[in-house]
């Protein structure tokens, strides 16, 4: 009869003592199996997890709302009053010196508060409102989301729809829309709507660039 197969000896290191390769092929009886890879961990994509803390962003809270908006407004309530004091002043001089003028003439005289002069300095004090709130608000909004005071209080402007940052179409006309009606007296039913809209608490301003405050 003839004898059992015999596994095929292995090289022994010097010394008698097998390789660690040797003993774990002599462990398997010489079978040929495939090597197990390791585990490990899975790995979370960034953009995806980006993509999901985007679309999980709630409204953000009235509180910190209003403290960024506060920041915003001294901010460029600063910059245009270094434009609309110096303007006012010489405006001012300027309507005393004909108020007095007409008192010497000895005649009734109709002294028209807006003219050249002081329809001028109205003009530039207002073109340097609207291009401050152009460059402190509207383009970093359509570039990160946030202003200053958004930044600071932890909170970004989005799309209602892609929840992202909007263009600049919408960020330029949500700007103006909140802008606009304070300077006419009225800015303030707009800036509380939030306070009864629902779901996303938004703003006249908000609604007419399709967005949300996020927090």
């Amino acid at each position: 009869p003839s004898s059992a197969a015999v596994p095929p000896r292995m090289p022994q290191q010097a010394g008698g003592q097998a390789s660690w390769a040797q003993q774990v092929h002599q462990l398997a009886g010489g079978a040929d199996e495939q090597p197990v890879a390791p585990w490990k961990p899975p790995v979370e994509d960034l953009f995806q997890a980006a993509a999901r803390r985007q679309a999980a962003a709630r409204p953000a809270g009235l509180g910190k709302r209003f403290a960024a908006r506060l920041i915003d407004s001294v901010v460029v309530g600063a910059v245009t009053a270094a434009a609309a004091v110096p303007l006012g002043v010489r405006a001012v001089d300027h309507i005393r010196q004909k108020v007095d003028a007409a008192r010497l003439s000895g005649h009734e005289v109709t002294v028209w508060l807006l003219d050249g002069t002081t329809g001028t300095s109205l003009a530039v004090v207002l073109a340097v409102l609207l291009l401050s709130g152009v460059v402190y608000e509207v383009l970093p909004t359509v570039k990160w989301g946030r202003t200053l005071g958004k930044k600071l209080c932890g909170l970004e402007v989005r799309d209602i729809e892609a929840h992202e940052p909007p263009t600049f179409a919408p960020a330029l006309r949500r700007w103006l829309v909140y802008s606009v009606p304070g300077l006419l007296g009225i800015g303030v039913v707009g800036v509380l709507w939030c306070l009864f809209d629902r779901p996303w608490h938004q703003c006249w301003h908000d609604k007419a660039a399709h967005t949300f405050v996020a927090g």
